[in-house]
């Protein structure tokens, strides 16, 4: 074995040897949004929802329940739960159980539960994710439609005449012109319906400080990207300071990430939805440095608009 070789095994050895010694054998991750027209779907007005209350329940062939977790959706609307070994999830089933501080009144109803599925399993880890939960409030949205099929209106047919005739209308005096109203203060930008894309540069300009929604400065990136991502970064760093970082593939990867992670909070159409920002931002931590560049190299083009998307900014008051 040549020397290249042996360099390769001693670092799959040494990887090996770091999974083995994980305490968490098995993960589950999911997140809950709060479905705002009550409709079971996700739609363009959802949210991910802080503060609910996810309830993963396992039964056995009798229908008993055999073991139950329960855990509380962070920020993002995301939430993980940690089972030591490798317990048969094949029997359970997430669903929003309640809402806690933060959920804002989302959490009168909740729509279906779903299945935890296997997304891959290395070693002695397993990792299940599991689709969109929704929760629901007590009462739809004003602007959501309340029916898919709107009785028409009433059509008079062309020969018919009215039995009666309305009087005319009296004529009123002008009205007096009304006073010029006061100034309303600056409102703070809106999510972008279009498609906007900014680079890392963009976002670490004080002039664009009001487009952070979500997440802040001082956000730690062990918070925004969990638990893989505090094992390569530690706990301290922020999204600031992994906003600054260059010259090394995880660095790279970290900047761009949190590029991304921070346009998918502005762009309805920007080519991350904020989960599927950390999903790839894990899995390309928990794989080889070719996956960190390519990760990184994903993210980059898609911050930058890939040829044919802008960034929609605009100087904040």
């Amino acid at each position: 074995m040549d020397s290249q070789g042996k360099l390769f095994l001693a670092a799959f050895v040494i990887l090996a040897a770091a999974i083995h010694e994980t305490q968490a054998d098995t993960m589950v991750t999911g997140t809950v949004f709060c479905d705002q027209c009550k409709d079971g779907q996700r739609s363009l007005f959802d949210y991910p929802l802080n503060g609910a209350k996810v309830t993963l329940s396992c039964v056995d062939s009798n229908g008993q329940i055999i073991m139950s977790r329960e855990e509380t959706t962070n920020w993002f609307g995301s939430y993980t739960m940690r089972f030591d070994g490798a317990p048969d999830l094949s029997g359970c089933s997430a669903r929003v159980s309640g809402s806690g501080q933060g959920s804002m009144g989302c959490g009168e109803g909740a729509g279906p539960s779903q299945n935890p599925k296997l997304m891959f399993r290395m070693f002695d880890m397993e990792m299940y994710t599991v689709d969109s939960l929704l929760a629901q409030p007590s009462q739809p949205m004003q602007y959501c439609s309340r029916s898919s099929n709107p009785v028409p209106a009433p059509v008079t047919p062309p020969n018919s005449t009215p039995h009666f005739k309305l009087p005319p209308l009296p004529e009123f005096p002008p009205l007096p012109s009304l006073p010029p109203l006061p100034s309303l203060p600056p409102l703070p930008p809106v999510i972008f319906a279009e498609a906007s894309a900014c680079p890392s540069e963009k976002w670490t300009m004080s002039e664009y400080k009001c487009y952070w929604r979500g997440v802040n400065r001082d956000t730690k990136v062990a918070v925004a990207f969990g638990m893989v991502a505090a094992r390569r970064y530690g706990t301290d760093i922020t999204l600031w300071h992994g906003l600054q970082g260059k010259g090394d593939p995880y660095r790279t990867l970290l900047r761009e990430g949190i590029t991304a992670l921070l346009n998918s909070y502005n762009s309805f159409q920007f080519s991350y939805h904020p989960i599927g920002v950390v999903q790839h931002m894990n899995l390309a931590l928990m794989g080889s440095t070719r996956r960190v560049l390519l990760t990184a190299l994903h993210f980059k083009r898609a911050n930058s608009g890939a040829g044919n998307v802008t960034c929609k900014f605009t100087t904040c008051n």
